[in-house]
């Protein structure tokens, strides 16, 4: 602990100190509580995400194999993953929207019929594989900011009102101190002064 001045101007730092603490830290507690239950249910999506890209993903590989036996590409590209600005408890993440998607040109005729549904099942996962990364952008982003929330919560605590409390009662005590031993010096300069008054009288003509 620092070692701080003996002094009412300091007394009245710490104790200003001390309510601005006590003023901050509710509001700082309960920004982590609604951080903490923001969080629960992004990691919630986030894993139920997570389940549908793996199912669909199972789906899709006999798609793939086809396309991959048949020499045809891929018929569909990402191009955009398209968000927007969100807020939660003050965190800024993005929210997922959509995809924009590109479909190649395909010769209908050259093509098997099971190409368009291949597209689909592409354009599907390629969806939700975007949505779950933007899912987990925001897992990060709250779990960071939740971190720090609760650093400051456990700073003001565990060490600063803890702090100020001390120091006020260090203070207090001191110019406690000082000001009995300021009585006690004035009553003994005053009994000094009332045994001599008696003597200066005599000597007087």
């Amino acid at each position: 602990m620092a070692k701080v001045k003996l002094t009412k101007t300091e007394l009245k730092a710490q104790k200003d100190a001390l309510a601005r603490y006590r003023r901050f830290l509710p509001m700082l507690q309960l920004k982590k509580s609604q951080l903490q239950m923001e969080l629960g249910g992004m990691r919630a999506r986030e894993e139920d995400l997570a389940r549908r890209e793996e199912e669909l993903l199972e789906g899709v590989k006999p798609w793939i194999g086809l396309l991959a036996d048949a020499g045809v590409p891929v018929p569909v590209e990402l191009e955009r993953v398209r968000t927007r600005a969100g807020n939660i408890a003050g965190v800024e993440i993005p929210v997922y929207e959509g995809v924009d998607l590109r479909r190649a040109e395909v010769d209908l005729f050259a093509t098997p019929e099971w190409v368009d549904d291949a597209a689909e099942a592409a354009s599907s996962l390629i969806g939700l594989r975007a949505e779950r990364e933007v899912a987990a952008e925001q897992v990060r982003l709250v779990a960071e900011e939740l971190r720090t929330t609760s650093q400051r919560v456990n700073l003001f605590e565990k060490v600063k009102i803890p702090e100020c409390v001390e120091n006020i009662r260090v203070i207090n005590v001191a110019l406690g101190d000082e000001q009995t031993s300021s009585v006690a010096r004035g009553k003994i300069a005053k009994g000094r002064q009332a045994r001599l008054a008696p003597d200066t009288k005599e000597d007087e003509p």
